[in-house]
C-alpha cells in the first residue's frame, strides 16, 4: 500500500488539532470507533446479536430501543400492544439491562450508545446501577446517551413532557455526570433525525446547534463549569450521498462550533471547542427497490465521513429500508466500515480534501449559511421558542416537500426508483419472533412479583419529590431502578409533576 503522510498542508495553513478545528480535532490519524445499531425483541435476543457483533470486531454498541421504551411505556401497558420489541429491544427494568449486557465486558467497550432521549435520565441511572452491581466505577466504561429531547419535538415525536421540563431533565444528566463520569457522553445533540425528516445540510447543523445552546445555557445557569461538560459532548449527524457537500458540512460544523463555544462560553479547556462527531449513514437514502444498491450508497456515505475525520460511525445495513437488519446485513455494514478504515488508506491522512478549491469553497459557504440561520433562530427566541411556536416543524415540512417534489420530477436521481428502475431480486427479510412480546411481558411480571413493593414505592416517592422540589432527579432514579421500578412507573411519577406534552402555538 502507498505510504501517505498524515498531513500535506503547507506550513502557513491551519492544521488538524488546532483552532478552529475545521480540518479535524486531532493531529493524529486513525480509525474511528465502529459500532452498529442493533436491538430487537427481548433483551436475551438482542444480547445474542451483540455478542455476534463483538466477535465480528465492533468497538461500540448502539442499543436500539423499541418505541414503548423510548416513550416511557412499559411492555405490559395496553398502549404498547403490537409494538413491544418491534423497532428495537424492549427495556422495562434494570433486570432487562442485566440480561442485555450479560457476558459483555463493559470495560472492553469504547461506547455503549442508545436512542434514550426522553428517558435519558433513566438510562443513566440504569447503567450506574449496573456498574455498581459489577463492582465497577461507572467511569471505567463509556456510555453515550443521546439525551437530546429537544430534537424529539422537531423530528421524531417521542417527547413525553412539555419542552421546559424535558429540557430540565436532560440537563439533570449533564449536571450529574459532569466531573463524576468524564468518559460518559451525557448528550449527543442530534441532527441526524432532523436531516432524516427533510432538513438540508444547513438546517441539520443550525437546528442542532441551536438545541445545543439551550442545553449548555441551562447547564451553565446551574453553575456547571463549561469545561466539565463540553469536552464530553458529541453531535450526531447524517452522512448523505452527496460526497463533497457532506465532507464540507462536517468541516463547516467544526468551524462554527469552535467559534460558537469560544465566543459564547469562554472555555479554558481547548477540548470544549472541539466538536466530536458521531455519524450514521443516511437511512433516508436507502431504498426498498433494488436494496443491494444500498451497499454502494452506504459505502460512499461512510467514505465521506471518513474523509471528514469523524470520531465514531454506524453504517446502515442494506435491508433497513424493509425492516430490522438481518445478522448477515448488519455484519456486511460493519465490514463496510472496516474496509473503508483498513483497506482504503483513508485513515492515514487527515483531511485529505483540505486545500481543494471545491471543498474549501463549499465549507466556507456552508459555515456562513449555518451562522446566518442560527442568528435567525436566536432572533426568534432560541430553540425552545421555535419548538413551541411550530417554526421548526414548518421549516422541516417545507424542506421535505421540496425534496420529495425533486425526486418525483426526476430532478434528483434515485437509482432504481426514478431512473434505471427494474424488478428487484428477493432478499431475506428479518422477522422478529411474534412470541417475543408475550415473553417480555412474562419476564416483567416475574420481576414485579419478586421485588420489594414497599421499597419501590419509597424510591418512586423520592423521584417525585426531587422533581417537585427542583432537585436533580438522577440520584433518585438510581435508587428507583435498583429497587426494580419500571421505566413506566418512574415516568408516571414525573407526569404527576410535569404533566404531558400537548402541541400548542403557531409560528
Amino acid at each position: 500500500m502507498t505510504q501517505l503522510q498524515p498531513d500535506y498542508a503547507p506550513q502557513d495553513r491551519d492544521h488538524p488539532g488546532a483552532f478552529p478545528y475545521t480540518r479535524g480535532i486531532s493531529a493524529s490519524p486513525g480509525p474511528w470507533i465502529m459500532g452498529q445499531y442493533a436491538g430487537f425483541g427481548t433483551p436475551a435476543e438482542t444480547n445474542v446479536r451483540f455478542r455476534a457483533l463483538l466477535d465480528a470486531g465492533v468497538t461500540g454498541f448502539s442499543v436500539a430501543l423499541d418505541l414503548p421504551t423510548q416513550m416511557g411505556i412499559d411492555s405490559d401497558d395496553p398502549r404498547a400492544a403490537g409494538e413491544v420489541g418491534k423497532v428495537g429491544v424492549a427495556i422495562d427494568t434494570l433486570a432487562d439491562i442485566e440480561i442485555l449486557m450479560e457476558g459483555i465486558p463493559l470495560e472492553r467497550i469504547s461506547q455503549v450508545r442508545t436512542t434514550a432521549n426522553s428517558i435519558g435520565y433513566i438510562w443513566a441511572a440504569m447503567f450506574t446501577a449496573l456498574a455498581e452491581q459489577r463492582g465497577l466505577d461507572p467511569n471505567a466504561f463509556g456510555i453515550l446517551i443521546q439525551n437530546d429531547v429537544l430534537k424529539e419535538f422537531i423530528a421524531r415525536g417521542t417527547q413525553i413532557f412539555p419542552p421546559a421540563p424535558s429540557l430540565r431533565l436532560a440537563v439533570d444528566v449533564l449536571e450529574y455526570t459532569a466531573g463524576r463520569m468524564p468518559r460518559w457522553t451525557p448528550l449527543a445533540v442530534s441532527g441526524y433525525h432532523i436531516r432524516e425528516s427533510g432538513a438540508d445540510a444547513v438546517q441539520e447543523i443550525a437546528f442542532t446547534f441551536a438545541n445545543a445552546i439551550a442545553y449548555l445555557d441551562a447547564a451553565v445557569a446551574r453553575g456547571v463549569d463549561i469545561d466539565a461538560v463540553a469536552p464530553s459532548l458529541f453531535t450526531f449527524l447524517s452522512s448523505g450521498i452527496e460526497l463533497l457537500p457532506e465532507v464540507a458540512k462536517f468541516r463547516a460544523a467544526r468551524l462554527v462550533w469552535a467559534n460558537l463555544l469560544r465566543e459564547r462560553y469562554r472555555p479554558a479547556d481547548p477540548r470544549s471547542e472541539q466538536l466530536r462527531i458521531f455519524v450514521f449513514t443516511a437511512g433516508s437514502s436507502l431504498t426498498a427497490q433494488q436494496p443491494l444498491n444500498n451497499v454502494v450508497r452506504t459505502t460512499l456515505e461512510a467514505t465521506a465521513a471518513a474523509l471528514a475525520g469523524i470520531q465514531t460511525m454506524h453504517v446502515c445495513a442494506y435491508d433497513e429500508a424493509v425492516g430490522v437488519p438481518t445478522e448477515a446485513a448488519a455484519t456486511l455494514a460493519l465490514r463496510t466500515q472496516q474496509i473503508v478504515a483498513f483497506e482504503s488508506g483513508l485513515t492515514t491522512t487527515i483531511d485529505a480534501f483540505g486545500g481543494s478549491y471545491a471543498v474549501e469553497a463549499l465549507t466556507a459557504e456552508t459555515a456562513s449559511k449555518i451562522v446566518e440561520l442560527m442568528a435567525e433562530i436566536e432572533a426568534r427566541g432560541g430553540a425552545e421558542a421555535c419548538i413551541e411556536s411550530g417554526w421548526f416543524a414548518a421549516e422541516l415540512g417545507e424542506s421535505a416537500y421540496r425534496q420529495a417534489r425533486a425526486i418525483d420530477a426526476g430532478d434528483q436521481t434515485v437509482i432504481g426508483v426514478n431512473r434505471f428502475a427494474s424488478p428487484s431480486a428477493p432478499i431475506s427479510v428479518f422477522r422478529s419472533d411474534p412470541a417475543g412480546e408475550g415473553r417480555q411481558r412474562q419476564s416483567l411480571a416475574a420481576v414485579l412479583a419478586r421485588r420489594d413493593a414497599a421499597a419501590v414505592d419509597g424510591a418512586l416517592s423520592l423521584v417525585e419529590a426531587a422533581a417537585r422540589d427542583g432537585h436533580n432527579v438522577v440520584p433518585a432514579c438510581v435508587e428507583a431502578v435498583k429497587a426494580y421500578a419500571t421505566i413506566g412507573e418512574i415516568v408516571g411519577r414525573l407526569k404527576a409533576v410535569f404533566g404531558e406534552w400537548r402541541p400548542t402555538g403557531t409560528f
